[in-house]
């Protein structure tokens, strides 16, 4: 993989932790609003969706009543084989939620620090 491109999957990974963090309202600092304000979109999910195809992966997202699933795909494998799924109230919730996870057990993952 090309180093900036490992690179910017790095950042997307950090970004969506950052997302999921479990912050009240009230406590919410201005820099994890305006993330939150650019991401929790349609046009977000673009960007994450665009995020992911750099990585080699693949999304699909799915309404079921009032819940919204993502699924992420390998590139290339059949979409049968699925690498991770996660279920919210919100789509943007639930690509960011799939997304993080896909990455944390995909390449990003390791015991041993990185440097960013």
């Amino acid at each position: 993989m090309h180093p900036e491109t490992a690179h910017r999957g790095r950042l997307l990974y950090v970004a969506l932790g950052f997302l999921g963090l479990d912050v009240p309202l009230a406590a919410i600092p201005p820099e994890l609003r305006a993330l939150h304000d650019w991401l929790d979109t349609w046009h977000g999910i673009g960007l994450i969706a665009q995020g992911l195809a750099r990585q080699d992966r693949d999304l699909s997202l799915t309404r079921y009543r009032d819940r919204w699933g993502a699924t992420v795909f390998v590139t290339g494998m059949e979409h049968s084989i699925v690498q991770v799924s996660g279920w919210q109230m919100t789509p943007w919730g639930a690509v960011q939620q799939a997304t993080f996870q896909a990455l944390h057990r995909g390449r990003y993952w390791t015991d041993q620090p990185q440097v960013l």
